[in-house]
């Protein structure tokens, strides 16, 4: 790359002095000049267009210093603009300098300087680019600068498309005769190199809220694929209905923007669920997944996702929050959709949805439990398919499976095999008798002994190794992480666990290089505790400082 960049810079200088060179002759000569280079330019402006398009303002101007006098110099040069693509290359490249919020006047300045170069180019084929000097004379009469002129034409060239393209439809039908579809193709097209300006923000949520009279896509895929590539990377802000019509409308842009929030999500480094929660919500997806269609798509994503990492719990925990950003779009916006929450998921299903869908913030059923238990229970006995699917589910609402270590650790001994059994279910959804039994068998015999340890106000790192500890070598991954998980809450449950707690943390856990996956546990308990509203007991105290000296460790 910085090699690329370093022959771009070279280049720059060569194609800066053409331009100078073009433009202070008008021989003959120079015309041909002009027309030789001319493929090789337009190459050339690809390729600066490809690496401002991964810059911002700022970058790219210092990356690119001559950039505004060579861009300038060919945008008037009749040669350049005519030439095949040029003109859109042009185009392109002036949005990649145009900064969204300016900090400054001199990038006020620059941005009325490429407005003004803006509004030439669209006008640079009519018969006002036949005569600039006349257009200059016609502008100071009318009492504006270039800079006003230009930003108002382009506000009234949107305006005019926009209310063009509402007229032609009433009560969302698209009204035969006024607006044809391939003008509208043609508008959406004309839109591409315009995309980040703000002023054409109307006739992006227009025509993306637009529908044709035929059963085909009458907005060009290109423009529909840099629209959510540019809104992806935040350099536009549309509204969530204008969104919602993009994805539902094209499939490869749902697609995108789903594995840009995974691929986000795994790998920003967050501190709590808090900030997961909030990059989930500002993706829009969650509101988007009201839309039954868009729920299963990204939802067979996540699957997916599931699948190829083997069910990691990052990935899991990533599923169980997208569900409740979803829940929650889902019952603010409740009045607008038809669907009740449990048709999102499938019908074979429905009895363990309506169970899975009671809050489990509040308190807590052991009926309930009972309930989930049974209904995971049944699909044992069915194919491999419907027992994947129950985990699924089941990993959609991952926060039962917290509630039910807790529990598992305040309850009587006649629910432990309860509790014991779902999250055997939760950790290894095989269908597989002997391998179930052998990881009940080891968890029970884990339980059994850190519940003789529970009442204790004085703990050693050595009682609770050998509590867990296991009499061969050949303990399944599955049992280690629901082992790892009654540790966890036995440390901040228990009456002496929280003593050595950060100790056990320091020297057991991440010696045996779980780090992310206590982490991890422990960031959702902290969440589960903040959605309770809890904040001075001891375990929430004890939470927040275990997380603390791990971000300090990290």
């Amino acid at each position: 790359m910085a090699q690329d960049n370093a022959v771009l810079k070279l280049s720059f200088q060569y194609w800066l002095d053409k331009a100078v060179e073009w433009g202070q002759t008008t021989t003959l000569e120079s015309q041909q000049d002009v027309c030789l280079h001319l493929p090789k330019l337009q190459e050339f402006l690809q390729q600066i267009y490809e690496s401002l398009k991964h810059m911002n303002s700022t970058t790219a101007v210092q990356r690119f210093p001559l950039i505004g006098q060579l861009l300038g110099r060919l945008c008037w040069n009749p040669f350049v603009v005519g030439y095949d693509e040029s003109q859109k290359t042009l185009m392109w490249c002036l949005c990649c300098l145009y900064s969204n919020e300016p900090q400054n006047p001199v990038e006020l300045k620059a941005n009325s300087w490429i407005l003004s170069l803006l509004c030439h180019l669209l006008s640079s084929s009519s018969e006002w680019g036949a005569n600039e000097a006349g257009t200059g004379t016609f502008i100071s009469a009318l009492g504006y600068t270039s800079a006003d002129y230009y930003s108002k034409l382009i506000k009234n060239i949107v305006l005019s498309l926009v209310t063009e393209l509402k007229g032609n439809q009433f009560n969302g039908l698209n009204v035969q005769g006024r607006v044809s579809d391939n003008h509208v193709n043609v508008v959406s097209l004309f839109c591409v190199p315009l995309i980040t300006l703000p002023d054409v923000t109307p006739l992006l949520e227009a025509l993306l809220t637009y529908h044709g009279g035929g059963s085909q896509e009458v907005l060009s895929s290109e423009f529909l694929e840099a629209v959510n590539e540019t809104f992806l990377k935040k350099k536009i802000a549309l509204s969530e209905s204008a969104i919602l019509s993009l994805w539902l409308r094209h499939l490869p842009s749902l697609e995108k923007a789903t594995l840009h929030l995974f691929g986000r999500l795994i790998s920003t480094q967050t501190s709590s669920l808090e900030e997961v929660a909030c990059i989930i919500r500002e993706s829009l997806l969650p509101q988007a997944a009201c839309h039954p269609p868009i729920f299963r798509i990204v939802d067979e994503i996540f699957k997916n996702a599931l699948l190829e990492t083997g069910g990691t719990p990052e990935v899991m925990t990533i599923i169980q929050v997208f569900t409740q950003c979803f829940v929650q779009a889902h019952q603010k916006d409740n009045k607008q959709h038809k669907f009740p929450l449990k048709a999102y998921f499938p019908p074979q299903q429905q009895h363990l949805v309506i169970a899975l869908l009671k809050h489990p913030f509040g308190k807590f059923c052991l009926e309930l439990f009972g309930a989930l238990t049974e209904s995971a229970f049944s699909f044992i006995f069915l194919s491999y398919t419907d027992l994947f699917e129950s985990w699924f589910l089941f990993v959609h609402f991952g926060e039962w499976a917290d509630i039910a270590v807790e529990q598992l650790l305040k309850s009587e001994d006649e629910s432990a095999d309860t509790f014991l059994w779902l999250l055997a279910f939760y950790y290894n959804p095989h269908n597989d008798k002997e391998q179930r039994t052998q990881i009940l068998v080891e968890a029970r015999a884990v339980y059994d002994r850190l519940m003789m340890l529970f009442s204790c106000t004085t703990l050693s790192i050595t009682d609770l190794q050998a509590a867990a500890s296991t009499k061969t070598d050949k303990r399944q991954p599955c049992t280690k992480h629901l082992v790892r998980h009654l540790l966890i809450n036995f440390l901040l449950f228990s009456s002496g666990g929280h003593k050595i707690a950060q100790e056990f943390i320091s020297h057991v856990i991440l010696a045996s290089n779980t780090t992310n996956e206590v982490f991890g546990l422990l960031i959702r308990t902290a969440y589960r505790f903040n959605q309770l509203g809890l904040k001075n007991q001891r375990a929430v105290k004890l939470v927040n400082e275990l997380l603390q000296e791990l971000r300090f460790m990290d």
